[in-house]
């Protein structure tokens, strides 16, 4: 249940948003052990000036087409499968919506179920462990 914020300069059309969140779904599904119907995103799109990044730094020059995707999952993945994850996804943006792999940026925070709480105001943990809400 990774909640996944993406960051881009605005303007691209809604087929390429679509476009990036499929294939960070089938991604997540492929590589990085979550469930199909596991997708909770939010997209950022930012007027010029709003999104800041180094077009040169590890592995540019990045382009106005970067996008920053910022990963906080419920629970730790070994190293292997986080850059199995980092491949998939840099793959997938590329056949489609056509990203280049300098501007891909992944950020991922770790956390554990006691961190979110799906809804009700209740915590993800809680029902996890089959507590009574």
């Amino acid at each position: 249940m990774p909640f996944t914020r993406i960051s881009l300069l605005a303007g691209k059309p809604p087929a390429h948003l679509s476009a990036i969140v499929d294939s960070l779904d089938r991604a997540m599904v492929e590589a990085f052990e979550v469930p199909e119907t596991d997708q909770f995103v939010a997209i950022h799109q930012h007027q010029p000036g709003e999104l800041i990044f180094d077009r040169h730094y590890a592995g540019g020059p990045r382009s106005d087409d970067f996008v920053l995707f910022h990963i906080t999952t419920g629970r730790t993945r070994p190293h292997g499968v986080q850059q199995a994850f980092y491949r998939r996804l840099v793959e997938r943006l590329g056949a489609h919506p056509g990203i280049r792999p300098e501007d891909v940026m992944i950020v991922m925070a770790n956390s554990t179920f006691d961190d979110f709480s799906f809804a009700s105001g209740i915590a993800a943990s809680t029902i996890a462990a089959g507590q009574p809400r």
